[in-house]
């Protein structure tokens, strides 16, 4: 069940080579995903005036992302297990399969990560503006929070069903496409309502470089919500537990 391979994990882990290694891989991958992500937002606003408020540059903006999260993924699947997000993060450790020292590290090179990559476009954009994520006229506090939990939880239960469940076997082979195309898909669907995070790193790295602040935490209290959940039900519900005895023969039945 879950939490029963919960672990804090030992200071020691913390500057392990293969520790530091993940982080840098974890760190790289944060980059490449919201320098493309946020990019390509910049770029459609840069083109047409706004980037946000069309079905062209809201189509143009899920491809982005869903594209750049499937590299960033699959560069760093082998290393670091290609989380790429805090709420994934969490939702990893909250399933037993990450120590907490270990996450932590992972969040904080995430958030540098995204930083950085902003501050990229800052500077290779001639001073444009990054947007940090807000909230559509008639949208509420309390939709764009359930809007996170719902669609940050599709994401990490199909990251758990494709690349941390024991039984996905060349599943695996396929997780990186499978995530991209569920926050593609997400961003189709909540886009134009809250940005559709689904990632406290992702917005991060903008609201800090623009210093906005209005709303920020809903998307992190959603999104990481939303991981805890998935890995909590995904643990309890759909990954089998070890047999405690030998299967009988089939004649026995």
């Amino acid at each position: 069940m879950p939490f029963r391979g919960l672990a804090v994990g030992r200071p020691e882990e913390v500057t392990h080579p293969d520790t530091l290694k993940a982080a840098l891989a974890e760190g790289i991958s944060t980059l490449i995903f919201v320098f493309a992500g946020e990019g390509s937002g910049m770029a459609f606003a840069k083109l047409t005036g706004d980037a946000s408020s069309t079905p062209a540059g809201l189509v143009a903006v899920a491809l982005a992302h869903g594209l750049a999260l499937f590299v960033a993924v699959a560069v760093s699947a082998n290393i670091s297990g290609g989380h790429v997000n805090p709420a994934v993060t969490f939702g990893a450790l909250v399933g037993g399969h990450i120590t907490l020292l270990r996450g932590i590290l992972y969040w904080l090179v995430q958030l540098i990560g995204a930083t950085v990559a902003c501050l990229l476009l800052d500077f290779t954009t001639g001073g444009l503006s990054t947007t940090a994520f807000s909230l559509s006229s008639g949208v509420g506090v309390g939709n764009a929070l359930v809007f996170e939990i719902v669609m940050t939880f599709g994401l990490v239960y199909t990251v758990y069903a494709t690349a941390i469940d024991p039984k996905k076997g060349t599943l695996a082979t396929i997780a990186p496409l499978c995530i991209g195309f569920i926050v593609s898909a997400n961003i189709l669907a909540g886009g134009a309502f809250d940005g559709a995070s689904m990632n406290p790193a992702r917005a991060f790295g903008p609201a800090l470089v623009s210093w906005t602040r209005e709303n920020h935490w809903i998307y992190w209290v959603g999104p990481l919500i939303g991981g805890g959940l998935a890995g909590f039900v995904y643990e309890l519900f759909m990954i089998s537990p070890e047999p405690t005895h030998e299967p009988l023969p089939s004649h026995d039945y």
